[in-house]
């Protein structure tokens, strides 16, 4: 039977709002209309004009009529079952019709009894582990029983046990141990239920102390099989329908889960089927057949079974099991003691809380539908039961909302299965539940089911549906009365005095106009869309007031609403007065307003008298001036028209105003009242009350009284207040605030100014002490500082001030005013520190304004703060430091990890700035906490109030870098727009936005260039933006006056947006080149090439020269002629980094070229000269210019790991070309048949991450071969697939782990795939790159830099220097050639045993451009006499292009490019063996044209020496070496053996770039190294040690902080003619990368004016001078060496490869020359 229910109302808005989806849709049918929203209505009505889906009330207004609509109403009523007695849950059953989108509600009541049946079932783990548990729950049955008897007085319990598959290898398969696998113990088993569920105590004791224990081999057990048949196996198990299921899960180990691993192994591999398998005997027989279950699969059956899982665990399992319970809606864990005696505790606390939980679930949900519980009641908890009260009736409401769309397609698209259902609403632990019998409206409309075909409605070519003709095809028009042959006539589509079809606006078909459409929406109508929809009146700016719309020409109202615009409301609401008339009968009401009769200010808009405040004001000196003689009007009250009358008491009712004003001149109070119009004399009557309201007069002269003794009150308070200040004197010191919250991306300096407070007394001087320490939120932070060397120099920040004035030109550090006080500052500085051990003098001294606040740093061992402190402390007590005065009470010191210092309290100051160091660093973590802590007040008597102070620093992470790409630029006038690059450098790809904005230098916005100023938005994935400055002509005023002024102007980056942060360039400056006229001024740090005179008729440069990136292997490089007549040009152009003498040099005729054949994403430099008859001109400035990104070569080789049959692991390896940046990766995979043809669908993965280089494969089909392709993808596209074709079932298994990810190793399926990688950089190897440099300082009468060997003869003999123990034999240095190959770190270089001879030296280098990884070859030739020295005529040269990459933690590929040979190649060697020593292994290549070789089983974490050479018939080539490390982490017990899954990669930076050596005294040099190719990172700073070479004295480690393109470290204290060794290393968040080591010894020597020249060398020296040299160095198995000759008077050391360098001191100043520069990186 059903109740009906009242019928649903539905709201109708007033008017179709401007995103009407009913309209938009443009629904042809009845059908499509009312599914297209819950609210659209269709109009069958034949003559209807307007759009007919649209919202029912605008159907209705446009004419439709109520019959001739149709609209599906959603439908609810309440089924109510006459047969249940009782029930716990109203109502017991719910029908429901929904339209897609609509959503209903109902009320739902559930009453939960204070007492209720209880099931208790204990599932125990029986492994040998709880044997000690299981005597003790032997002995507890009655204390169970007990238990349950306090609950509930109706209760069973049962037991079951369990133990895991007898399978291998869960249980040991040995026959004597699958009989008794420990001492008494019963055979292993799967599950059983042991005691069925009764009420019987006694029994269940009796059978419980039958058991015994049982055992298997893993540790994680096979409770979830128990788990699910104890819920599933209802009628055995024996649970009541009425009662509360509660089951005790009790174990001490983990669980096995469905597809863990260990069915696989076990052979198990059909999924759990979720049936009762229990034999007679309460057995689980199906534990051999079928996986283990689910996790949400026992979520799912356990709720629908009402079963209240409760885990009592052990700790050793505890973590896993309060992760478990989390899923299920109702569940508690507890932690069960060692041998289970606390079970029943645990029980009954777990059971108190269950009572107050209740969980309402919703089962067999169509998918077209979704349920929601809410409580008015109740509280909802985070798993999503509620908190509920016993014994009381809950309020629950049930939310039913109809989906519009699943999966893409409209919900009356899916099956009739997904869109109607019954819905079990039911709640936990009770046996009733509410069927709610929903469905989803998808009716096809009653009109179309009267469909009459081919009607005469249609002229017989259509058929009539709905009140609307469907024409058949060919046919149209409103009643299909028009072909396609009839259309063409457009007459009647010409409107009278117009020669337009259809106004212009539309087309004609079948003699009637179609209006154009604007988006979705009608622009025009009429008959000849002669009306624009939006040229209607407006009112208040709103088309037709928004109460109307716009057809043809007029506004056409909605109901309540006229007027050209519908500004007028049809009722009179508007004009209604107070007593409820119209307009108060004195007016009449149009367009919602009154027009009154009469106009004056006080009537109303209801043309009602209104009075005011204003009102009485206005009389009241009439009315005081007639009725009392007093008043401003006092005597002269002829002027006043009212009509007074005096009454005895005024009556509010009849009066409009009442007023109430004092008599100055006695304070008495007068009323009086007011009526009628004011303004209207005759009309307005004022009666005034006769009686005044006056205060008695006994009381009057207690006032002045009262006042007296209140200010002689308040005159004794102060008094004493004044007396006990003055008894007591007692202050305050502390901070402000107790806690700072700062943003570093809003953060514009280092430090922050944390003011601190002194309350009390401000009398007399305070000092505090104060301290701050960093990272306070890492725990053990001060254990980790403790541990740090103590021996590290670290760079101390010191504060002082200084007791003088501070003065504008201290801030300027080129005033002579700063130069004096600095140096002042620094001798007196420098001589009390050095007194402190290890001290170094002082560095970067500056001035601020705060009194002369001198900072400085000081460098100094950690060892030493302690020092510094009380040095810096004691000086400043005595206010000087020598004969530097400072100020007492202030001073900071920093370290690199606190911070100590002390502020000043002067007399009567109340706060004062704490300057707090923040510590900002690039490894920060996202939050950091810093502490300032006042520590004690060593002067004045105050006490420390607010201690401490926290600092909480948030960093974002940029989501972006954005800059431009130089820092400065040229433009010639004639471009007349500047065009400069900005580039993005993604970090995590979206959106990011800057603004630009140009200003004035030299150059001036309205007469040089336009001012600029905008905003580049970058969308995801745009690297690149351009800035276009429009360029002025020369001014007349200019091109008369000859301004030969520089002509510059900036253009600056700021605020960056969508988490961008501004990069290395964040201005840039741009100079404008007038044509024809020199450059007088440059930028610093620009590289300007000044010619002198040219002679006659030489050319002078090209102007503007500008190169474009064409392609990834094209630039266009360009520019205009300079003045005169030039035949053509010529144009230089190499890789950024490469020296000159490599730069290739073609020849053309026009101002233009296009350079070709270059690398894809890589850096280039050029210059282009002009020639004529005479020569070549000057060449112009350098250009800069990158290729564009090309689409990178396939990945590396493809490597599985196979977990089982159907789940494999697939990794792979960076591109060797990645051509770019890499931004993403796909994997496709798919079946193929036995010739490897796909026969299937392929499915793909997008891995958007590119460093996540690793997917997990499942689901595949057993035995199946798959073939899997992985290609990469740039900014440029997608590159070629690296495939693979593999049959899992024939690959060795390794199951994943839970504590690690499986290991990316390599299946032997891909034997014949050319294998790729990752492109392992130098910088992989551990071993630290060598540097080693000469720089030469020779005093005497030299004019030119001396580079002067001893000539001994014919020839000059080198004289090798070796390190103790490597033998002078070595075989390289004999044939006067040592190589190294550059991509291993090392160098290549030859070292010739004649000076007459020319030793051809090859030096290879692999180096990262953009992000483009390219390998090139290098030649240098060292000059000398005689004939050149070359390999015999036929013999290979040294392969090119060594390239390694890592195909796994020990598996690499090793490539090469063929050497140039001017006969054939036969075959390659290549020889490997480890760096520090050991075998040789040697493979021989016959196959000229195979140029790599992959290399197994080598050991991770070391360092290996690769020789590659080449044969042909005349001999073996040289060798190319090359070193290699192939990073993984290893095994703590096996350090050979890498830990599977572990990545291959690099973390660390590369070694920083050549360490150049500057002599500046002969105990002290300067080192500048360059910042590492490939940083991996951000560089957190660099480690610098310095030790003696043959030992003596302890090694400095010196920290230098920051990240700049080349750093300075000046080292002092060094001893003559001693060999030091340098060492640097980069440092980021991942720790110090490889080291980058030099020898160096400062020489005392005599030097002269020496003449030099190619025939002869006669060397002469006077005077005394110093010398840096160069020494070699060997050092597992990696040999750097310099070559020197020396005569009797003088020493040449000379360096062979990266750099020449020499500095010369003369007596009339500093020359220093650079001879020659190649950066070498490892």
């Amino acid at each position: 039977m059903g109740a009906a229910l009242p019928p649903l109302t539905h709201f109708f808005p007033a008017f179709s709002p401007p995103d009407n989806r009913c309209v938009q849709s443009r629904a042809k049918s009845c059908s499509e209309c009312i599914r297209v929203d819950k609210e659209c209505s269709f109009c069958t009505e034949e003559s209807f004009d307007e759009p007919r889906c649209d919202l029912r009330e605008n159907l209705l207004r446009y004419g439709c009529r109520e019959a001739s609509i149709v609209y599906m109403r959603g439908e609810m009523r309440t089924d109510i079952n006459t047969r249940l007695q009782r029930t716990q849950v109203a109502p017991q059953g719910m029908f429901m019709r929904l339209r897609a989108g609509e959503e209903m509600s109902f009320n739902m009541d559930v009453f939960q009894p204070l007492e209720s049946p209880v099931d208790l079932y204990i599932l125990m783990d029986f492994s040998y582990s709880m044997s000690d548990d299981l005597d003790n729950l032997k002995s507890m049955g009655h204390n169970l029983a007990d238990f349950l008897q306090a609950l509930t007085s109706n209760y069973t319990i049962g037991f079951g046990k369990f133990v895991d598959k007898v399978s291998s290898p869960q249980t040991d398969m040995r026959p004597e141990k699958l009989r008794e696998p420990w001492n008494n113990a019963d055979s292993p088993f799967s599950f059983k239920n042991v005691i069925r569920l009764t009420s019987n105590i006694n029994y269940f004791s009796q059978e419980l102390r039958k058991e015994r224990i049982s055992g298997n081999l893993d540790a994680p057990e096979g409770g979830f099989d128990a788990i699910l048949q104890t819920a599933v196996c209802k009628d055995k198990i024996g649970w009541r329908k009425d009662s509360t299921h509660l089951l005790v899960f009790s174990t001490e180990s983990a669980f096995h889960y469905e597809a863990d691993g260990t069915n696989v192994l076990a052979g198990i591999l059909a999924r759990n089927d979720e049936k009762c398998h229990l034999d007679s005997r309460g057995t689980y027989v199906y534990d051999t057949k079928q996986d283990y279950p689910s996790v949400p699969t026992l979520v799912r059956l356990l709720g629908q079974h009402n079963i209240i899982p409760i885990f009592a665990v052990t700790n050793h399992s505890y973590s896993y099991y309060e992760k478990l319970h989390k899923y299920f809606p109702i569940s508690e864990i507890g932690v069960l003691q060692e041998d289970s005696s606390n079970i029943v505790e645990l029980l009954r606390t777990a059971f108190e809380r269950i009572r107050s939980k209740m969980d309402i679930r919703a089962d067999y949900v169509p998918k077209a539908l979704k349920t929601e519980f809410s409580s008015s009641m109740y509280q909802k908890t985070e798993s999503g039961s509620f908190n509920i009260t016993r014994g009381e009736v809950g309020k629950f409401k049930v939310r039913v909302k109809a989906l519009e769309y699943v999966g893409g397609q409209h919900v009356c698209s899916l099956p009739e299965k997904d869109r109607q259902g019954v819905i079990h609403v039911k709640p936990t632990s009770l046996s009733d539940s509410l069927e709610v019998r929903a469905s989803v409206v998808c009716d096809v409309c009653p009109c179309e089911q009267h469909a009459v075909f081919s009607s005469p409605k249609c002229n017989f070519h259509g058929d009539f549906i709905c009140g609307q003709c469907i024409c058949h095809k060919g046919w149209q028009g409103d009643t299909c009365h028009c072909s396609a042959e009839l259309s063409s006539n457009k007459t009647d589509c010409i409107r009278p005095g117009d020669d337009k079809v259809c106004s212009g606006r539309g087309e004609c078909l079948c003699g009637k106009c179609q209006c154009n459409l604007e988006g979705q929406a009608q622009r025009f109508d009429g008959d000849f869309c002669q009306y624009d929809v939006l040229q209607c009146p407006r009112t208040s700016g709103f088309l037709c007031n928004d109460r109307g719309r716009c057809s043809k020409g007029a506004c056409v109202c909605e109901s309540g609403w006229e007027g050209p615009g519908c500004e007028c409301p049809t009722s009179n609401d508007t004009c209604i007065d107070s007593r409820g008339g119209i307009c108060n009968n004195q007016g009449r009401c149009e367009c919602g307003r009154c027009i009154c009769d009469k106009a004056s200010v006080y009537i109303s808009s209801t043309c009602e008298i209104s009075y005011s405040l204003a009102i009485c004001e206005s009389i009241r000196d009439c009315v005081q001036c007639q009725a009392w003689g007093t008043g401003n009007r006092r005597g002269n009250c002829s002027t006043c028209h009212l009509q007074v009358q005096m009454v005895e008491e005024l009556k509010k009712e009849e009066a409009s105003e009442h007023c109430s004003f004092q008599d100055e001149e006695d304070d008495c109070t007068y009323h009086y009242t007011l009526k009628g119009d004011p303004s209207i004399l005759p009309n307005a009557t004022v009666q005034v009350q006769k009686k005044k309201e006056c205060p008695p007069g006994s009381f009057l002269w207690l006032i002045p009284l009262l006042i007296f003794l209140i200010l002689l009150l308040g005159l004794l308070l102060l008094l004493c207040w004044r007396f006990c200040a003055c008894c007591k004197v007692s202050r305050t010191v502390g901070f402000k605030e107790d806690h700072y919250m700062l943003r570093q991306s809003l953060m514009s300096t280092d430090h922050l100014d944390t003011p601190m407070v002194r309350s009390g007394s401000l009398k007399g001087r305070d000092t505090v002490r104060w301290k701050i320490n960093n990272n306070v939120h890492k725990q053990g932070f001060a254990s980790h500082a403790a541990t740090a060397n103590p021996k590290d120099l670290i760079p101390y920040g010191l504060s002082l001030r200084l007791t003088r004035l501070f003065t504008q030109n201290l801030t300027k550090p080129e005033s002579r005013e700063c130069e004096q006080l600095r140096k002042e500052v620094e001798e007196n500085l420098n001589d009390i520190y050095k007194h402190i051990p290890g001290c170094h003098k002082l560095q970067q001294t500056k001035f601020r304004q705060d009194h002369t606040i001198v900072d400085t740093v000081l460098t100094a061992p950690r060892s030493a703060k302690t020092d510094i402190i009380k040095v810096t402390e004691k000086h400043v007590s005595h206010e000087a430091f020598n004969d530097l005065k400072v100020s007492p009470g202030y001073y900071t010191v920093t370290s690199d990890q606190d911070a100590h210092g002390m502020v000043e309290f002067q007399e009567a100051v109340e706060l004062v700035d704490v300057r707090v160091p923040l510590f900002i660093r690039e490894d920060d973590d996202d939050e950091k906490q810093l502490q300032v802590e006042a520590i004690d007040v060593p002067t004045g008597i105050a006490e420390i109030g607010r201690r401490l102070v926290n600092i909480t620093i948030i960093k974002e992470q940029a989501s972006s870098l954005i800059t431009f790409l130089q820092p400065a630029y040229s433009h010639s006038r004639f471009d007349k727009v500047a065009k400069i690059p900005v580039l993005r450098e993604i970090i995590d790809n979206g959106k990011s936005q800057v603004t630009y904005r140009t200003r004035d230098l030299t150059a001036k916005d309205g007469r040089d260039y336009v001012f600029a100023e905008g905003d580049l938005i970058f969308q995801p994935g745009e690297t690149r933006k351009e800035v276009q400055v429009s360029l002025l002509e020369l001014t007349e005023i200019d091109t008369l006056l000859h301004n030969c002024q520089l002509k510059q102007f900036a253009i600056d980056l700021l605020h960056p947006k969508y988490g961008a942060k501004i990069g290395r360039y964040p201005q840039t400056t741009v100079t404008i080149a007038d044509p024809g006229r020199e450059a007088k001024f440059f930028l610093p740090g620009q590289t300007v090439r000044r010619e002198r005179g040219s002679p006659k008729g030489r050319l002078g440069a090209p102007l503007n020269p500008n190169a474009q990136a064409l392609s990834s292997r094209k630039i266009r490089f360009s520019w205009f002629p300079p003045p005169g007549k030039p035949l053509g040009y010529k144009v230089k152009y190499w890789i950024q980094g490469d020296p000159e003498s490599e730069a290739r040099l073609i020849d053309v005729k026009s101002p233009s070229a296009e350079l070709s054949n270059l690398y894809p994403f890589c850096d280039y430099e050029m210059q282009v000269c002009a020639y004529n008859a005479v020569g070549e001109g000057v060449y112009s400035d350098i250009v800069h210019c990158r290729t564009l990104e090309d689409v990178p070569s396939e990945p590396g080789r493809l490597a599985f790991n196979v977990v089982s049959s159907t789940v494999t692991q697939l990794s792979w390896a960076e591109p060797a070309e990645t051509n770019g940046e890499i931004t993403a990766y796909e994997v496709s995979y798919g079946l193929v048949n036995e010739d490897n043809i796909p026969i299937g669908p392929v499915k793909k993965v997008l891995v958007e991450d590119p460093k996540k280089r690793m997917v997990l494969i499942e689901n595949l089909r057993e035995s199946q071969p798959y073939r899997y392709m992985v290609k990469a993808r740039n900014g440029a596209g997608w590159g070629p697939e690296r495939e693979a074709t593999i049959n899992l079932a024939t690959q060795p298994r390794r199951p994943l782990s839970s504590e690690f990810i499986a290991l990316p190793g390599w299946g032997a399926g891909e034997a014949g795939a050319v294998p790729g990688g990752f492109l392992h950089h130098p910088s992989a190897s551990p071993y630290p790159a060598l540097s080693t440099v000469l720089i030469t300082l020779v005093k005497g009468a030299c004019g030119a830099s001396c580079f002067l060997p001893r000539e001994t003869g014919a020839e000059a003999q080198p004289s090798i220097h070796l390190p103790h123990g490597v033998p002078s034999s070595t075989e390289h240095l004999l044939n006067g050639r040592v190589d190294f190959s550059g991509s291993s770190g090392t160098l290549t270089r030859a070292t010739n045993t004649s000076y007459h001879q020319m030793s051809s030296h090859v030096q290879q280098e692999h180096r990262v451009m953009g992000s483009s990884s390219l390998t090139r070859d290098y030649s240098t030739m060292m000059m000398g006499h005689g004939e050149y020295s070359r390999l015999p005529l036929g013999v290979p040269d040294t392969p090119t292009r060594l390239v390694f990459s890592a195909l796994g933690p020990t598996s690499l590929k090793v490539s090469w490019q063929e050497p140039h040979c001017e006969k054939e190649v036969q075959g390659y060697s290549v020889q490997y063996q480890l760096l520090n020593g050991g075998e040789v292994h040697r493979l021989t290549i016959p196959n000229p044209g195979q140029n790599s070789v992959v290399v197994e089983d080598l050991l991770p974490n070391h360092s290996y020496i690769f020789k590659v050479k080449a044969q042909s018939e005349e001999g073996w080539g040289p060798e190319r070496e090359g070193v290699i490390t192939i990073e993984s982490q290893v095994d703590p017990q096996s350090p050979l053996s890498p830990v599977p899954g572990s990545p291959f990669t690099l973390s660390t930076p590369s070694a920083p770039g050549p360490l150049v050596f500057t002599a500046l005294s002969p105990d002290s040099l300067q080192l500048s190294w360059e910042r590492p190719r490939k940083p991996n990172g951000a560089i957190l700073g660099y480690m610098v040690t310095c030790e003696m070479l043959h030992g003596g004295g302890e090694p400095r480690n010196i920290y230098v902080e920051g990240d700049n393109p080349e750093t300075t470290l000046t080292v002092p204290h060094l001893s003559e003619n001693i060999p030091y060794k340098f060492k640097v290393q980069a440092k980021t968040t991942q720790g110090f990368g490889p080291e980058r080591e030099g020898i160096i010894t400062i020489e005392s020597q005599d030097g002269g004016m020496v003449p030099i020249s190619h025939s002869s060398l006669d060397p002469h020296f006077s005077g005394k001078g110093f010398a840096l040299t160069a020494k070699p160095l060997v050092a597992d198995g990696m040999l750097m060496t310099t070559q020197r000759v020396e005569s009797a008077s003088s020493t040449l050391t000379k360096q062979v490869t990266k750099e020449f360098v020499s500095r010369t001191v003369m007596s009339s100043g500093t020359l220093t020359k650079q001879m020659e520069r190649q950066f070498y990186e490892a």
